[in-house]
């Protein structure tokens, strides 16, 4: 896996700035921390007050060739896992943490550890500020530089394969499979669609758009930053259109339905987004394609790309997507399901935030495979902790953690004249049981 590990060449590229901007050879900005996480090795970034001195590999091992040695794939029972292995983040104060305690930003910020795990790091010298060791009492500032060595535990993603559906030398669009981030986020980074096509497919591609981690479909992926600059300022000036499949709870009205309620995120850490009034403009058309007596198929062309639209608005009409873990989870949004906006905020969030901790998500369509079944049917803290970092461990994702059913089948441009499309998954035909 070493070997797939190689960078692109960075080379300066003229500026009018004070200082020099760096790019790859495909002519991506490459940011700061990057190159120091390159350029530097454990030692210097920790300091040598944390006793990295004493430990050779600190010294030798830059974070870089680190991640690569100790990362690889391992395929089985149908998932792709990442055993665990030592990375150190290296980042930037963002403008949110400024004159903040770091305890009260790795809480607040991250949710994958508890309290108790941030307070041990920065008791033991895990965590430095401007290579100096950081403590309970540290503050961070505007231009600090953190730095958090840790023990990663990457979730299991499904073992699918990416498939090209078209590719030239500026642009790749592929059929991105369900269950699998983009790019390198929260608890994920080698089990993600950029990672996968770099050391599976030798592909180094920058994302144009992005996906749900859930969402399967046609997503567009540059091998130039003129590509992706490109590609993006299309999707952004709506010229181009996009629809989409999913399968929701009951049965969707025949006529086109058009719903623009105002959608706001209510919970960035958590994902919850809702309908209200003080939201940002949402518009979404649905059309019916089949009804089974229990499930519909409908298509959907979001007018607009608000974080989680088409779930939100399905639900708030009263047909959730019959598998989404959370628009709809009865445990969370109670036996209405959030119809029409109901249910208080404050309440919900309590009880999404167990979900995938302490209870096992649970959508309508699992409901009864999960309540019946005697073994663990998702992701959830299983009791048992790390034997390394003492980081306590999660069950193995189930049904409910690696797909939904929701499918971008199409995006293409009526004033340029393309159209790119996949076939439709399984769940979207008409016969399928649910």
């Amino acid at each position: 896996m070493a070997k797939h590990m190689q960078q692109q060449t960075i080379s300066p590229r003229p500026s009018f700035a004070s200082h020099v901007r760096l790019y790859d050879s495909g002519g991506f900005r490459v940011r700061r921390q990057i190159l120091d996480s390159r350029q530097s090795t454990l030692a210097d970034i920790l300091g040598e007050t944390t006793g990295a001195a004493e430990n050779e590999s600190f010294k030798i091992v830059t974070i870089h060739d680190e991640v690569a040695q100790g990362a690889k794939y391992v395929v089985a029972g149908g998932l792709r896992k990442v055993p665990p292995y030592y990375f150190t983040y290296l980042t930037y104060c963002k403008e949110r943490w400024r004159d903040r305690n770091i305890l009260d930003v790795f809480v607040t910020e991250f949710r994958d550890r508890d309290e108790e795990y941030y307070k041990h790091a920065l008791a033991s010298g895990l965590v430095t500020v401007n290579s100096k060791l950081a403590g309970l009492d540290t503050i961070v500032r505007n231009g600090d530089r953190i730095s958090h060595r840790i023990h990663r535990h990457e979730p299991p993603v499904p073992a699918k394969s990416i498939e090209i559906v078209f590719q030239d030398e500026d642009i790749i669009a592929i059929d991105k499979p369900s269950g699998i981030p983009v790019h390198p986020t929260g608890r994920y980074r080698f089990n993600t669609i950029t990672e996968i096509m770099k050391h599976e497919l030798e592909l180094f591609v920058h994302p144009c758009h992005r996906l749900d981690r859930l969402t399967s479909g046609i997503m567009f992926m540059a091998r130039t930053a003129k590509a992706a600059q490109l590609m993006g300022a299309r999707l952004r000036e709506r010229t181009v259109f996009k629809e989409y499949v999913a399968r929701v709870i009951g049965e969707f009205p025949e006529q086109e339905i058009s719903c623009d309620m105002p959608v706001v995120t209510v919970h960035p850490k958590l994902g919850l987004n809702r309908v209200k009034m003080d939201g940002k403009p949402a518009a979404t058309i649905f059309n019916r394609l089949s009804y089974n007596g229990k499930t519909s198929v409908v298509r959907c062309r979001p007018l607009t790309g608000r974080t989680h639209q088409i779930r939100v608005h399905l639900q708030y009409l009263g047909h959730p997507i019959a598998n989404d873990p959370i628009y709809a989870n009865r445990r969370v949004f109670g036996p209405d399901l959030g119809k029409g906006g109901s249910g208080d905020d404050d309440d919900i969030v309590v009880r999404l935030a167990r979900m995938g901790k302490y209870e096992q998500a649970q959508s309508v369509a699992y409901e009864e495979i999960i309540q019946h079944s005697k073994k663990a049917q998702g992701e959830k803290l299983s009791g048992e902790k790390c034997e390394i970092c003492d980081t306590e461990l999660y069950s193995d994702p189930g049904l409910n953690d690696l797909e939904l059913w929701l499918h971008a089948q199409k995006y293409g441009s009526k004033i340029e004249g393309w159209e790119y499309q996949t076939n439709l998954p399984d769940w979207a035909q008409q016969n399928f049981g649910m």
